[in-house]
């Protein structure tokens, strides 16, 4: 089963926007789908809310014991989890507790200085889960360039250094302006058309497999 965590530092980077995305992909690619909101806010479940049900079901799970559990929910039920978790440095806890169960993390990141730098305190964090992981390894890691200009120097520049450092960065990026075009609410539609199906394409091949 894929078990996909969302993490970032800090909240307004585009983690609900990317969990949300991810979670329609899969669902459009035939897969049976649990969408956990980990963060006390609730952004995923209003967003759910709000656009009247989204076509799987979102459950809230902002507990450092989500680990222990999520295996009691799961069950036998679904193919695929994606984890919307709250920002690290508000409840590192949780953030934790999904990295312990979380067979791939996706970072969306802002190519800029500031975002750089706190993805290395997310690489720290990820890396220091690997004690608390059954198999002792970390998940595998992949970052999301996010809010990106066409164009732009900036996405080469930080790509180069995030891949120099190790990290893979996802060739599929969120331009701006599709970063926030369903952010009050609306449906996701066709989810799988957009750079978040080319980069649920990258994480796991074709058809989401």
């Amino acid at each position: 089963m894929k078990t996909l965590a969302v993490v970032n530092l800090k909240g307004g980077t585009g983690k609900t926007i990317t969990a949300v995305f991810l979670a329609h992909v899969l669902h459009e690619l035939g897969q049976r789908v649990l969408l956990v909101d980990a963060d006390r806010q609730g952004s995923a479940q209003d967003w759910d809310a709000d656009a009247g049900g989204f076509p799987f079901p979102v459950v809230s799970l902002a507990s450092p014991q989500l680990h222990n559990k999520l295996p009691g929910i799961v069950g036998e039920q679904y193919d695929a989890v994606v984890i919307d978790t709250p920002p690290l440095e508000d409840k590192a806890g949780v953030v934790v507790s999904a990295l312990r169960v979380a067979s791939e993390v996706v970072v969306p990141v802002m190519p800029s200085s500031t975002e750089y730098k706190r993805l290395r305190r997310v690489l720290e964090v990820v890396e220091d889960a690997a004690g608390s992981r059954p198999d002792g390894m970390p998940p595998r890691v992949a970052v999301l360039f996010t809010r990106t200009i066409a164009a732009a120097s900036a996405n080469r520049a930080y790509r180069e250094l995030i891949e120099g450092e190790g990290t893979p960065v996802l060739a599929a990026t969120v331009a701006r302006v599709e970063h926030f075009a369903q952010i009050d609410g609306d449906p996701a539609v066709n989810a799988a058309a957009t750079a978040s199906g080319d980069a649920l394409n990258e994480l796991y091949g074709e058809q989401g497999k």
